[in-house]
Order: structure tokens, then sequence, then C-alpha cells
């Protein structure tokens, strides 16, 4: 069907899910439904609604409409397409109410890649008075339940953000507290010490002319400048975050701040050429920081990807690391899952990949983005879950983010597939600087509940 490698013993393919042995369904005739279009467009407000009539859809392969409660069809054996394959989500400039301009603020792209059965990454967007949040959380694969470990991590996490700044919270405060109240939330997630849903987190606020990233685990946060210029060199003592106490206070805080006023940019680190905004909690970092292997040789490690911080019941005190940087030009923040960095570590390489000043070639919007934050969900084609709009050629464009951010994760999620796409790849693309949006009361997500 899909020609996934499968072992002997096996019953199921792991890709596919059609039971090995039996020959293949044959076309659909008059029996087997058709296959419908390969893309649904829907807003975030009536994924309610695609949820509840999600279970009376027959196979699309078969026609059968008896599907069992891990979504496989019981006539074919087919793994039914999920909500969470692939998913996209533009956050309006000037909210759902501005109408013509078809200008976005923010978007973002997530996609199950071509190695898994399901998507465990997951993606959240919402815009504060001042500026936009992104959060990205990818879901610990050894642990139970990491989909619902991701998924909890990012709505909770970008819904306390947005409160926290529209009440006026200094960013770095409410990036500590939102990530905290994130680990929180996962760790409730536990049924017991043994069984553990767990993920990593990173987040991203714009505000005035600052940025503020947090983080937790490998996720990682980059600043891909506009001007180009070539890669900064970065220490490690340069992106090394502020040292916090675990209840979100710097070290010689006894309250945190809740000004209102605009955050000083007079002592942050500022942001020229292209570069990696967070550092890694995992076994690979902590080699090459030791100086005991290069970055090459811990990359090529078995242990590379063993993370040492994470969000879970069993992972202890959760300390994020937050970091705030002064841009001194524009550019784009982009925020993403291993998914993709592990193809595109250095953010030279992730900036040559898109359009503008500080990129490839420009191109212009691939389509007018909805007015509304439109969430896509595409179901996958043999060997993999999509990447961009039907008939869209792999790397025909290098859209220009700060013109078409969705363009831009679309494209950087199609490159990451066409690399290999052996893990899920989850991007937010974040313009900067951006026009101003009205609060929202809720975070826009990519993802469905589950």
């Amino acid at each position: 069907m899909c020609r996934e490698i499968v072992y002997p013993g096996y019953v199921f393919c792991e890709n596919c899910g059609h039971k090995l042995g039996d020959p293949p369904p044959g076309e659909p005739g008059e029996s087997a439904a058709p296959r419908e279009g390969a893309t649904i467009r829907q807003s975030s407000a009536s994924l309610a609604r695609r949820r509840a009539a999600a279970g009376a859809r027959p196979c699309p392969e078969c026609g059968g409409a008896a599907i069992d409660a891990d979504g496989y069809c019981e006539r074919c054996g087919l793994r039914q397409p999920a909500e969470r394959d692939h998913v996209e989500i533009g956050l309006p400039a000037g909210g759902p109410e501005a109408n013509g301009s078809g200008a976005l603020v923010a978007a973002g792209a997530s996609d199950r890649g071509k190695r898994y059965s399901r998507n465990e990454d997951a993606l959240a967007l919402a815009a504060h008075a001042a500026g936009v949040v992104a959060v990205v959380s990818d879901g610990v694969g050894s642990s139970q339940r990491p989909d619902e470990a991701s998924r909890t991590a990012a709505d909770t996490a970008a819904a306390e953000l947005a409160a926290l700044l529209d009440a006026g919270r200094d960013p770095e405060d409410a990036t500590r507290s939102a990530a905290l109240k994130a680990a929180g939330a996962v760790a409730a997630l536990a049924a017991s010490p043994s069984e553990a849903p767990s993920c990593t987190y990173v987040s991203a606020v714009t505000r005035g002319g600052a940025l503020t990233v947090g983080w937790v685990g490998d996720s990682r946060a980059y600043w891909l400048s506009a001007d180009g210029g070539g890669t900064a060199d970065v220490s490690r003592e340069e992106t090394q975050p502020d040292a916090t106490r675990p209840d979100g206070l710097g070290p010689d805080d006894t309250e945190p701040n809740t000004g209102d006023t605009e955050p000083s940019t007079g002592d942050m680190a500022e942001l020229g050429a292209s570069r990696q905004l967070t550092e890694d909690d995992s076994w690979a970092a902590i080699m090459v920081a030791q100086g005991a292997l290069t970055e090459a040789e811990a990359e090529a490690h078995p242990n590379a990807h063993v993370i040492t911080a994470w969000l879970g019941a069993d992972a202890g005190e959760v300390r994020p690391h937050v970091a705030t940087f002064r841009p001194t030009g524009p550019g784009t923040l982009l925020v993403c899952s291993d998914g993709l960095w592990n193809y595109f570590p250095a953010a030279a390489d992730l900036a040559s990949l898109l359009g503008g000043p500080g990129g490839g070639p420009g191109g212009g919007p691939a389509e007018e983005p909805a007015q509304e934050p439109a969430v896509v969900a595409s179901e996958a084609p043999e060997g993999g879950a999509g990447g961009g709009p039907e008939g869209e050629p792999a790397g025909a464009e290098r859209p220009d983010p700060a013109a078409d951010p969705l363009g831009a994760a679309r494209t950087l999620v199609r490159h990451a597939l066409d690399a290999g796409g052996r893990d899920n790849i989850t991007v937010a693309v974040i313009p900067f600087p951006s026009p101003p949006v009205p609060p929202r009361t809720h975070p826009e997500s990519t993802e469905q509940h589950r």
C-alpha cells in the first residue's frame, strides 16, 4: 500500500495501518465512497462541529463504516486521516473583524511527517494587546500519551501568556509563569508516577521593540534577519538565559514585575544577523559545552536527542529558561520543533529557504490568506502527511515571511518533508515588527483537543 518497510511477524503496517497479507482493496466501486478532496478549510470556531461529524465518515479507501477506537478501518485496516496529520493557522492583523487587508501577523503549520502514525507536536498562536504569542510543544515519544501532553502545554501556555501580557505583566515574568502553569497542567495528566505524559516546550512573545523566548527541552526559537549579512557567531554565554527561581522570580526579586509599561530595551542582547535564540536542554548540548565532543560528533551520537529537561510529572523541578532580545532591524521570529531543525540546524540554512531581503529569491503570497484564523487539515498521501496546498510543487516558492508568513511556514515544513520527514514537524512564523492587534480571549490553535 504505502511501501513502508515491515518485518516478519507484523500483522499491520505501522505507517498506514493496512493489514499485511491481505490483497490491497480494489478500486472504489458502487459500494465504496469516492475519495473526498484532500484539503478541508475550516475556521477554528467550527472545529467542534467537525469533530462531531468525523465519527460518522466512511473509510476513504473502502467505504467501510466501522472505524475502531484507535482510528483504523475494521474492513480494510487503513488508518483514518486525523485532524492533527497536517494543520495550518494564520493570525490576521486587526483580528477577525479586519476585512480586506489579507495581512497576517503570525502563522504556523504542523505535519506528522512520513515515519510516524500520528502527530505528537502541538502549536498555539494568540494575540495580546501589544504583540503576538506563539507556543510549540513536542511530545516525548517514549512517554505515555505524548500527543495529549503537547496539546495541553501549548494551549495552557498560550492562554496564560496572552492573559498575563494583557494584564500588564512583564514579558519575562509572564513567560516564566506560563511555562510553569503548562508544566503543572502536563503533570496533572499522569495517572500514576509510572505513567507520565511529557513534552518539550518553547514560547515566543513580541512586545514593543523586544522579543522574549522561554523554553524547556530541545524545541527551538531562531531569529532570521531580513537584512542578511550572514549568521551571528554567538557563544553559549550570550544565549544562556537568566537564572531564575522556580516560582518565576529573578534571583534578586521579591515580587514579579506587574507594571504596565513597555519593556526597556536598553540592557537586552541585540539581534543583528540570523541566529539561534535558545540553548537545547540535551545530552548533545552538554557534551559540546564541556568540550568533550564537537557539535558534529555530538549530533551523530546515539544520545544526541536525549533531553535533560522536559514538562511532565516525572520531570522533577521545572526551571524554564527565559531570554529577551532587541532586534536592530526587521526579521522573522521562528519557533519550531526538532522535526525542522534536525535537517536545518543553522539559522543561515533556515533563512536561505525563505525569500525576502535576508533569504533566497522572494516570492509573493502563495494565496490570499483567510480573514478568519484558518485551520487546514489535510488527508495524508501515501508515505506522509502533505505539507502545503494541493498542487504545490516542493520548493517551488521562497515566500517572504513579512508578506506571507503562512507561505513561509508551509515552505519550511515542505523542505523538512523533502529532506526525509522522519519526525513530526511544527513551525510558527512571526514577522517582526508586526502591526498591533487587539487581544483575544483565547488562543488560536492549530490542533483540536483529544
